[in-house]
Parts: structure tokens; sequence; C-alpha cells
């Protein structure tokens, strides 16, 4: 615990009011006209809650705007927003994070899995993974000061009264009174988070993760060698300089949550999905014999490895993998992490039916009948992470309704491709249909991605996450990664030498539309 100066011996006391029963929501004002900058805050936070070092629950952020001689340093204090609908709340399967009574968005670390849905989900990168405990942490009003009718730590040190919190509807409450008359701001309110922590006196060029040029590398504070006569450089590339132009000095390092584990994940899972899809597709249609065994014990074993494989690889990505059953023992149920953990276990069942159609003696009749809701699960199984994405608020690449749609045509192409050289060995004529699904889907997976690089993006971190992808650090993945994908199209005529390169080419695809949706700093 931190020292008397923190720790609340000397602090001011607070008092919690009601309002028809219900207790006030909590709000936290930062007046930028008084913050001179001192990290008082950062220090006090980090004593208060023993934050270890790499991670910081709050921090300072230092941009330089203006240009030579009219310039000035401008500091914005970044921390939780406390959103009124936290997307962090929402994502997170086994409510660890979670919204107080009081509005307080806090966290319960016994419940953690470390599955960094939250961070994902966080527009304004406000949570990390605790190095000590492995646990998700973020600012929480320093609720068990609070609770103690005491301010939190950061308000009682800083040595301007830069930092407020109160209640809404608090006569009492200087911060509420202040946001009730004088003009404040929020963090990225097209979010539709409705955060409770607001900015008096802010610049867009603080609150706009974009609006200042940010040099490489991932922490720094320097004096920046100036790019012509008296100018510094806009923050948004390519628009030149900005009517204020402003260099971010002083950050900390953007973190991206999932990483080759998760693009992998993608990638299993539609194989798991699509080489049970496709072939039960095709036996219904009357182009494969639903005895032949492709369709009765091959692409249903393949499916469930592949689905066993994508059950590890979420469970290996998680900080706390021993865990992983608390999604289904204390699910959250808005969150897709929890509705896909119970797909998958519902499309486990039914292919382990399908494979058990043979030795019960159940024969077709049983295929067909276990297809019914097979194939539904299957779909399911191949779409639900569009809907998991979406839940990434902070991610606006991924903020595609016709994701859902993509990552099916990729199930198609994974699982025709998956299914091809058994088909070969031990099924030949079920290599032309094959060949041709493949082909389909494959250009159908060209065509899609090609709308996603090509067409307008409503929003700039869009717009730098698609660059990132096609231009940037992933440009590689992804364009080799196209290319051999679309190779899927000569299937008809090449049959199955082409199938190691279409499974090949989505791995790299996943990875680059993965990761560079992660890539656009968020704070």
């Amino acid at each position: 615990m931190a020292d008397d100066e923190t720790s609340g011996a000397d602090a001011p006391l607070i008092q919690t009011g009601t309002v028809d029963g219900e207790p006030r929501r909590w709000l936290k004002l930062i007046d930028q006209t008084r913050c001179i900058g001192c990290h008082a805050c950062t220090t006090a936070c980090k004593s208060e809650n023993e934050v270890p070092l790499s991670v910081t629950r709050t921090y300072v952020k230092n941009v330089d705007v203006g240009t030579f001689p009219q310039a000035r340093r401008a500091f914005q204090v970044t921390r939780c927003n406390q959103c009124e609908d936290a997307p962090c709340v929402a994502a997170c399967p086994t409510s660890a994070m979670y919204t107080r009574p009081d509005g307080i968005v806090d966290f319960d670390k016994d419940a953690c899995i470390g599955c960094k849905a939250c961070m994902a989900a966080c527009p304004y990168d406000a949570i990390f993974i605790n190095p000590e405990d492995n646990s998700a942490e973020k600012c929480n009003l320093c609720s068990h000061r609070i609770d103690s009718g005491l301010e939190p730590a950061c308000v009682v040190v800083c040595p301007t009264q830069a930092i407020l919190v109160g209640q809404f509807d608090d006569p009492e409450s200087e911060a509420a009174r202040m946001v009730a008359r004088e003009p404040v701001a929020v963090r990225r309110p097209e979010k539709g988070t409705r955060p409770k922590l607001f900015y008096r006196g802010a610049t867009q060029a603080t609150l706009d993760p974009l609006a200042a040029r940010r040099p490489d590398g991932d922490t720094f504070a320097w004096s920046e060698i100036q790019d012509g006569p008296g100018e510094v450089a806009s923050g948004h590339p390519g628009t030149g300089n900005s009517s204020a132009a402003a260099l971010l000095s002083y950050d900390i390092g953007h973190r991206m949550p999932w990483d080759w584990r998760v693009s992998l994940y993608t990638w299993t899972k539609g194989v798991a999905a699509g080489s049970y899809l496709v072939a039960t597709l095709l036996a219904a249609t009357g182009r494969l014999p639903w005895d032949g065994t492709l369709t009765a014990w091959a692409a249903p074993l393949i499916a469930a490895v592949f689905l066993a494989l994508t059950a590890g690889l979420l469970i290996w990505d998680l900080e706390h993998p021993a865990r992983f059953v608390y999604i289904l023992t204390r699910p959250q149920w808005r969150s897709w992490l929890v509705r896909g953990g119970i797909i998958l276990t519902g499309y486990a069942g039914a292919l382990g039916l399908h494979l058990l159609a043979g030795p019960l003696g159940g024969g077709d009749a049983m295929r067909v009948a276990v297809a019914v809701p097979g194939v539904p699960l299957a779909v399911l199984a191949a779409v639900y992470t569009a809907y998991l994405f979406a839940q990434a608020k902070a991610r606006d690449l991924w903020q595609n309704p016709l994701l859902p749609a993509h990552l099916l045509v990729q199930a198609g192409v994974a699982g025709a491709a998956a299914l091809l050289p058994v088909a070969a060995w031990t099924q030949p004529d079920a290599v032309t249909p094959l060949g041709w699904t493949l082909a389909a889907t494959a250009g159908a997976h060209a065509l899609m991605a090609a709308g996603e690089v090509t067409l307008a993006h409503p929003t700039e971190h869009a717009r730098l996450a698609v660059k990132a992808m096609t231009r940037g650090r992933y440009a590689r993945p992804f364009w080799i990664g196209l290319a051999l994908t679309t190779a899927g199209l000569a299937a008809p005529v090449a049959g199955a030498w082409v199938a190691p390169l279409a499974l090949a080419g989505l791995v790299a695809y996943e990875h680059a539309y993965v990761q560079a949706g992660q890539s656009v700093p968020l704070a």
C-alpha cells in the first residue's frame, strides 16, 4: 500500500448519494488547462494500486502543438474512460469486467481467464495484462478508496487540482457542476460508449490519437528535428500540415492483444467448419455419396481434428489457461467468446454423432439426420468470429458487415482444399466436385478481399489498418497469401496439387488481417 500521502490519512472525505433509491453514478473530470504534466497522478496510482513496472493504469500524454515561435506543449491524462456502455464488460466472457451499481467499471482478477477480449474491445487502450498475476487490469477510480469515503489517489496528489471526481446530480459535486456548465469533451464519442471521463480544455491533438504525428518507437520523449522551417508535420498521413501542427512527444506504446495464435485459430476453425460443410453439402446435392469414404468418415474426422486444434489454440492464448472452463461454468452471455464456445461444443457433438453413424449401424439415414443440425452448426462455427471481432469496438477494420459472409467463403476454401488430397488418395470421383468448389470459393474470396482493400473506408482508423495490411508491416503475408489462395482457381485442372497452396495462402491472409486490424494506435 502507498505511503500516508495517498493512502487516505489526510485525504478529503467524499460522500455518496442516491436518486430514487439508486446510487448516483460516478464521473471524473480532468481539467487540462490546469495540468502541468508532472506525472504525480501516474506515480500515486502505481503506489496505491501496486501496479508493476512496464504497465500503467494512468499516464500523462505529451503533444507539442503549433509552429515555432508560437508553440506549446499540451498534456492529457489518459486512462479508463469509465464507459456507461462499456465494450469491455460486454466482451468479457466471465464477468471479470463488470459495472457496479454506482457506474464504476471494475474488475475481478479471480474471474479473469486472460483472454484479452476486453483489451481488444476497449477503444481507449486502457486495459493491460498485469505481468505479475496475468490478469486484466485498468483504472477503477480507486474503488476501494471510494468505498471507504476517500478520493482516488490521483485526485489527492494532483498539485493543481486538475483531477476531480464526483457524482452526477450531486449539488455538492464540483466535478458534476463543471461538466454541466463548462464546455467539456470526451474521447472517441463516435464509438457510442458514453464515457464518464470528461476533459475540460483538451485539444484535438491530444484527444485524437491520430491528430499528432507519431514518431517511430513505442515510448519517446525528445526534442524533435523539424521537417521544415518552423513546421511539424501533421499526424494524418498524406494530409500535409494541419492548422495546429502537432508532434506526439511522450506516450505509452500501443498494445496488440491478440498474437499469431488468434490468427492461426481463425484458419484452423475455417478448416474444421469447411471440411464437414463442403462434404455434407456436396452429398446433399447428389455430388457425393453419403456412404463414401470422404463423407462417411474423412470429412468429419478432419473437422474434429482441426476443431481440437482450434480449442487448443484458444486455451494456449489464455493468460490463465487452467481457467478456460470458466467460459462454460460462469458465462457472461453477451460475450461472443461464450457463444462461440457453445457453438463449438455443439458442433463437436454433431461431428461425433456423424462419425458414430457407421459403428452404430445408423448408415445414411443417421448421417442425414445429423446434418440437419450439423450444417447450421458448421456455418455458425465458421462465422461467429466475425461477431467476436465486431465486439472489438476499438478495431475499425473489423466492423465490416460482410465479414460473416467472407469467413464462410474462407471456410469453403479451407474445407475444399483440406479434402482434395484425401479425395485424390481414397475417392478419386470426388476430386472434380471438390476442385470446382475450391475454384468457386477461391474466386469469391479474391473478390471480397479486393473489395476490402479498394473500397473507401468510413474512418481513418480503418484506412490506416488497410494501409498497414497492403503497404505496410503486413503487406508481404497479405499479398503472398492472396496470391496463393487464388491458385485455387486452377483446381478443376490441376486437382489436388493446388490445395496446399490455397491452405498456406489462407494462413498468411488471416495473419495479415487479424494483426493489421490491431495495429492502429488508440490513445
